[in-house]
């Protein structure tokens, strides 16, 4: 490790209001002051007040360059001039690239070689010339530990993308500005957990000004790092996650962001990877609002707490908008399933004339429809598999289907509980 980097960690590692208004100023040179909007529809469901803190809206399209630029605005001429470094697979690149034209300073930014080549142009856009782009390895982990060698290798400050103070200071300049822009304090906010330092820096400022506001982190189920920090009273890795919802799929939590969070948070939730999915969708159709999966966390969220929110003034930080289109399809799939309404099975049909049309016929209800078929006949066989994809009218449709199925003696196997088969055939 070398000398600045050692200085760096005989830092206070602690976030006061103080520094996230010293953030704010600074900020002013580069962001948005995004839009805190009463959300009609959410408000008529919940009945109460939702407001959305629209971070989609800010100059890269997430609440990341906040932290970013306050960190990298925070260096010395000397720290400047020698460059800067990260490693990211998303929005923290972004912003990043975008600080580093805006100060017209170096950086290098280490991103997996599976990174989407429309997230690699992004961050080429935002950086333009001051920018070099680094593709390395299958994931982040090996991105960051490129990312680490060229620190040590070159001198160059490492941006971290969450565990940091400036970072989180950065962050909670969100809170102020939602704050400052309601009539009377929100009782609830909710915020998305990835690495903890959005969460913290919001957390920090809230709790200062209005002790009384409930801050509410929110985490995908398959990647909820800080609930088990908190179980564990202390920074875990998870062995493995499920990386749907990138901005926020972490194995690991910050430790100063774990440090804020287990003091100031009110509760932290798991929100389904396709429950997510549901917000997203609802967002576009009845909002007109592009999410992206870790922006939509929540107002999924809204759903656990519909009795306690009931009447009260609420908001949600959409966190970011990055969407990428081409995940459209997998986002309608994964909500379908989670609703209930899609399901597969691997069915054995007779090996007789007439066996799909009575499957048609007997075991379908009048709203069900056949999605998927993919029937490969064995000649030699009594019974033939078929892959068969059924898309419902209601949640409620499922049992009778089942039952049909039962009644005609059909073998079959539900795909949808089966996550390694369901990951193999679909």
């Amino acid at each position: 490790m070398n000398a600045e980097r050692e200085s760096a960690a005989d830092k206070p590692r602690t976030v006061s209001m103080e520094d996230i208004v010293r953030a704010h100023h600074v900020l002013r040179e580069v962001i948005v002051r995004t839009p805190l909007q009463r959300d009609p529809v959410l408000s008529a469901r919940y009945e109460c007040n939702v407001f959305l803190k629209r971070e989609d809206l800010q100059v890269v399209r997430s609440f990341k360059i906040r932290g970013a630029y306050n960190m990298i605005r925070s260096l010395s001429p000397e720290e400047m001039a020698k460059g800067i470094v990260c490693a990211s697979a998303g929005n923290h690149a972004q912003g990043v690239a975008f600080s580093c034209h805006a100060l017209n300073i170096h950086g290098k930014i280490y991103m997996p070689s599976t990174t989407p080549n429309q997230k690699v142009k992004q961050v080429k856009r935002f950086g333009g010339s001051n920018v070099e782009v680094i593709l390395t390895g299958d994931t982040f982990d090996d991105a960051y530990a490129e990312a680490i060698k060229a620190c040590d290798r070159e001198g160059m400050t490492f941006i971290h993308p969450f565990d940091e103070p400036k970072i989180i200071a950065g962050n909670g300049t969100i809170a102020m500005e939602v704050m400052e822009s309601l009539d009377s304090a929100a009782d609830h906010v909710f915020v998305t957990i990835g690495g903890g330092g959005l969460a913290a820096g919001v957390a920090t400022y809230i709790k200062t000004v209005s002790p009384a506001t409930k801050v509410i982190g929110v985490e995908p189920e398959g990647a909820a790092s800080m609930s088990e920090a908190l179980a564990q009273k202390g920074v875990v890795t998870l062995d493995e996650i499920d990386k749907f919802v990138d901005g926020a799929a972490v194995k690991r939590v910050g430790d100063t962001p774990y440090d804020i969070c287990s003091r100031l948070l009110d509760d932290v939730v798991k929100v389904p990877e396709g429950k997510a999915c549901t917000a997203i969708l609802e967002l576009y159709n009845e909002n007109a609002i592009v999410v992206e999966p870790a922006g939509s966390l929540p107002v999924a969220a809204l759903d656990l707490y519909r009795d306690e929110i009931r009447g009260k003034t609420v908001v949600c930080i959409i966190s970011g908008g990055n969407n990428d289109i081409d995940r459209m399809q997998e986002i309608k799939e994964r909500s379908l399933m989670y609703e209930g309404i899609k399901h597969y099975f691997m069915i054995n049909f007779p090996q007789r004339s007439g066996a799909l049309r009575e499957f048609l016929e007997d075991v379908l209800g009048p709203g069900d429809d056949i999605t998927n078929f993919e029937y490969t006949k064995k000649h030699n066989k009594e019974n033939g598999p078929a892959l068969v994809g059924i898309e419902l009218n209601s949640r409620e449709d499922y049992e009778p289907l089942i039952e049909r199925m039962n009644r005609k003696g059909l073998k079959y196997t539900e795909l949808n509980k089966d996550s390694s088969l369901y990951n193999m055939l679909i």
